[in-house]
Order: C-alpha cells, then structure tokens, then sequence
C-alpha cells in the first residue's frame, strides 16, 4: 500500500501508476442492496431468472452507478493518505463505461495520478481510474475522479 503524508510527497508521483486494488466480487446480494438503496430495479440486475433467458448477458448485471461507487473502498485498498482533516468526492470527468459487470465476476481498480495542484492549502487530485474486470480485455469503465484533500500541514 503506497502512503502519502503531504501534498508534496503525492505530488512526487505525478504522472505515475499508483497501484491496483485487491479483487472485489460483484455478488447477487450486493446488486439487490444497491438496487433498494437507489430504487433502481430494472429486471436485468436483480431477476436472475429473467436475466438468463432475456437478457443479453444471460445472467444478472451490476449497475453501472454500483461500479462507480466502489471507487472509494478500492482506492482505500491502494493508497493510505495520512494527516487529512478532510477528503472530499469533487468530480468525475471523461467516464465511459466499457462493457457490463455481469454477476459474480471479480473487478479491481487500477489509478494513475493524472493531475494535482495545490489550490490555497486544499490539494486537488486528478485519478485515471479504470475498473478492471476479471478475464476481459475491456474495463468496466475509465476515467477520471476528482478528490480535494485538506491536509493538516
């Protein structure tokens, strides 16, 4: 796990792969609690049954939005940003989703520092992320997030 402690040593890796995230398995259940949470319960994430006559993937898929909201736990997995008051989920530009998570497959996320500046005391951090996809050539997505950090020094 790579650790930061200050703006100038993240700034050191700009332009640089800051890792991979562990494996993380897409299951059935998490694909229900995400779409009660949201709302979100079109039949082709949560009727397995119907998924794997109708659908397209023969099986039940993730919602792209479920995707997009684990990049915080699997950034957490690559990096350990030490001696913040505050981080904060600013933005996400340039995102394209690549191709579906179908139901119990594994996806990992893969960041480059794309871009940092330090804008009055708050360090603004430009990830390339892609969502890697067990046995696919094409991620899930790519693009890149935006995290404002605040740290104490």
């Amino acid at each position: 796990m790579l650790i930061i402690n200050n703006y100038t040593e993240f700034e050191s890796y700009l332009g640089q792969e800051l890792g991979v995230s562990d494996w993380h398995v897409i299951t059935q259940d998490q694909i229900g609690q995400f779409a009660d949470a949201t709302l979100d319960h079109q039949w082709i994430h949560i009727d397995a049954d119907r998924a794997s006559t109708e659908g397209p993937f023969k099986a039940t898929i993730a919602h792209g939005y479920l995707t997009l909201s684990l990049i915080p736990y699997l950034w957490k997995q690559i990096t350990d940003i030490k001696n913040l008051k505050m981080e904060i989920n600013y933005g996400i530009e340039n995102l394209r989703f690549g191709q579906a998570v179908i139901v119990n497959s594994e996806v990992r996320l893969r960041v480059k520092l794309a871009s940092i500046a330090n804008l009055r005391g708050v360090t603004k951090a430009v990830l390339e992320v892609e969502l890697e996809i067990n046995g696919q050539k094409k991620p899930a997505f790519k693009g890149d997030v935006v995290f404002l950090y605040h740290f104490t020094d």
